[in-house]
């Protein structure tokens, strides 16, 4: 009990001096509680909190020490508190009950917020204190675990769905290939031009079902770097120059001036969600079509305002986070294609999900996922995104990237 004592100041007020007799020097509280036992204590990486109370009286489980990592974490003076103000988790407050009582415990707490956390809770009994029994409680981040175990799980489940056509059509060709059609030279180079593009989407979706997957893996980690997002966009229109000469589409451009756009973020990642837009709205346009790419800066969140065509509907599909004075940097890439109608809006993001009867007109299907890659990365960035759409009036998809801190005003 003395040892304990090092975890939390004195209270010498609080208790007669002979209900406890005092310890001995070379553990003495009084010595330690500055000492080496408190500091291992709170240069921990892991939240930790003594919890004191009456295991009878859920009211009376208060918290009497809490380290560096608690603090930061928990908001408020937590020494002192209420458990249940700090901590409103049913299933650890159940488990603190049963450490108070002499046994163990264990519970998960799921923290909400823009980054989800996943805390794994483990409580044990830590004998009588001044005023109540004592118990220890300590949580571990296992976010990047469990986040990791999803990403298997999903992987699995998705690409043996997904890549279970094209495989059944090699299969197939191959066993034609060898029977009647081995000798046929026009249908064998038929066969082999088919397999070529079923390969070349297995190929496609392996990498962007890659891609998500390390996205997923850091995206509570915040980006690193600077980029100019209008220069950005320029770079991604010169390689799709291409794809736009195809379709002879017209592209109309408007841009701030440099430097104005200039936001914190992986290049690499931001370069993604821009060819991603631009690609689907090159599919979805008509041959001699036009499509719009914008970026403005600075501006204010408006994800959530009505559309700017009155026949469109509006649909936030990530809200970005707000703090005040936030200003951001807006893309926006407009189409003229069919447009989505208005019960699809809200699972454009979801993985491999595709717009039934519409079409892409072009030779190179996606796989379905590049929506859902964009909203990862804009929400590592802290960004928002929102879509708009009316059937056959085309559509908008709009991204905010906060602006760096030097054009913040």
């Amino acid at each position: 009990m003395s040892i304990l004592k090092a975890l939390w100041p004195l209270r010498t007020a609080e208790a007669p001096a002979a209900e406890e007799p005092p310890p001995p020097a070379a553990v003495r509280a009084a010595d330690v509680s500055q000492g080496p036992f408190r500091a291992l204590v709170e240069s921990l990486p892991d939240p930790v909190l003594v919890i004191e109370g009456d295991p009878d009286e859920p009211a009376s489980r208060r918290i009497v020490f809490a380290n560096a990592a608690a603090r930061d974490l928990l908001p408020g003076r937590l020494e002192g508190m209420r458990l249940v103000t700090a901590l409103r988790n049913p299933e650890l407050l159940e488990a603190v009950d049963e450490a108070l009582l002499g046994a163990p415990g264990s519970a998960q707490m799921e923290a909400g917020g823009a980054q989800e956390r996943i805390w794994a809770v483990q409580t044990r009994p830590l004998g009588q204190g001044n005023f109540g029994r004592l118990a220890l409680l300590t949580l571990r981040d296992e976010t990047d675990v469990r986040r990791a175990e999803r990403m298997r799980v999903d992987f699995l489940a998705n690409a043996s769905h997904e890549l279970r056509t094209p495989l059944a059509s090699l299969s197939g060709f191959i066993e034609t290939l060898r029977g009647h059609a081995k000798d046929d030279e026009q249908a064998r180079e038929t066969f082999l031009g088919i397999m070529q593009a079923q390969a070349e989407r297995m190929r496609r979706l392996i990498d962007d079902l890659m891609s998500l997957s390390r996205i997923e893996l850091n995206e509570h980690i915040a980006p690193e770097g600077r980029l100019d997002l209008a220069l950005a966009v320029t770079d991604v229109l010169d390689a799709l120059v291409p794809l736009v000469r195809e379709k002879n589409l017209c592209v109309s451009t408007q841009m701030p001036a440099r430097g104005a756009a200039d936001i914190d973020g992986d290049r690499d990642q931001i370069l993604q969600v821009i060819q991603n837009l631009v690609e689907n709205a090159v599919k979805y346009s008509g041959n001699e079509g036009a499509l719009s790419i914008t970026v403005s800066a600075p501006v204010a969140d408006d994800s959530t305002t009505p559309a700017l065509d009155p026949a469109a509907t509006r649909i936030t599909l990530l809200a970005p986070d707000r703090p005040a004075g936030r200003r951001f940097a807006l893309l926006r890439v407009t189409d003229q294609g069919p447009g989505i109608p208005r019960d699809r809006l809200p699972r454009l993001t979801e993985r491999f999900y595709r717009v039934e009867g519409q079409k892409s007109g072009g030779t190179r299907p996606g796989t379905g996922l590049g929506l859902a890659i964009v909203k990862h990365i804009v929400n590592r960035h802290r960004g928002g995104m929102a879509v708009e759409s009316a059937e056959g009036r085309g559509a908008s998809f709009s991204v905010w990237l906060p602006l760096a801190e030097k054009e913040a005003t």
